[in-house]
């Protein structure tokens, strides 16, 4: 299995990009593709279309709510087992799974460990792994992004964007998370600036222009897989993944 993760500043179009690699993935027949909504704020579904009522934080309370009640002969890490595979959405050429958010101040580490188990376990039934990180680097010090192929990083041609990007790619490389390889998206915003490619902090993957037809689909909720296949967002897409090798 190839993974591909995101990571990217708030506001970047981080998981429309995130569904476009899915999009491309599924309708080029590089399938099956296990999508992960590693996301608090859980946006892929609505991205891809489809929805969902368990998570695997939520799966893991409902464990631990029942831990001292549970069947004999069943230990905690069998029955956890169980239900996160129960927890994992179906669709035509794709299945997803979503990490979903603590209520309160709670700690991701016990769910962040299980993730990663469970992906490991999952990893020889599915030819690509998309993941959609939550923003900012918090997932680069849980070490849910580790041991990607491609970690794809999405900035806007803004110097804040921008920097937010290279210190993402910095953490990520003192980390030392096993990524292959690192590649900087820039997602456009409708307005030209000339000269923010003269000093980028990684490899540039490729350009996204400004599409009217993706930002029609954010206001009506359109998933991608309706999006037309001349839509230059998704032809843009479509040719960074032919250019990576995917």
């Amino acid at each position: 299995m190839k993974a591909i993760a995101m990571a990217g500043k708030g506001g970047t179009g981080k998981t429309t990009v995130a569904g476009l690699v899915v999009k491309y993935l599924v309708e080029g027949g590089k399938k099956p593709v296990l999508c992960v909504d590693a996301d608090p704020n859980s946006n892929l579904g609505e991205i891809l279309g489809v929805s969902y009522d368990t998570t695997v934080i939520s799966t893991v309370d409902k464990i631990m709510e029942k831990k001292e009640d549970l069947p004999a002969g069943i230990t905690k890490a069998r029955l956890l087992d169980f239900e996160l595979q129960d927890a994992i959405i179906e669709s035509a050429g794709f299945d997803m799974l979503v990490m979903g958010r603590t209520e309160g101040p709670g700690c991701y580490c016990y769910a962040n460990d299980l993730l990663r188990k469970f992906m490991g376990d999952l990893s020889e039934n599915y030819s690509y792994m998309v993941m959609d990180n939550e923003a900012g680097m918090e997932h680069l010090s849980r070490r849910t992004t580790r041991n990607v192929d491609i970690l794809m990083t999405v900035a806007n041609p803004t110097a804040v964007s921008l920097k937010s990007a290279a210190r993402i790619h910095e953490t990520a490389q003192g980390l030392k998370l096993g990524i292959k390889k690192s590649v900087l998206l820039i997602n456009e915003i409708g307005v030209n600036l000339p000269g923010f490619e003269q000093d980028l902090p990684m490899e540039l993957g490729g350009k996204i222009p400004y599409d009217e037809e993706v930002a029609r689909a954010a206001v009506k909720g359109t998933p991608v897989f309706d999006f037309p296949p001349d839509s230059p967002a998704v032809r843009a897409v479509n040719s960074i993944m032919e250019k990576l090798g995917i």
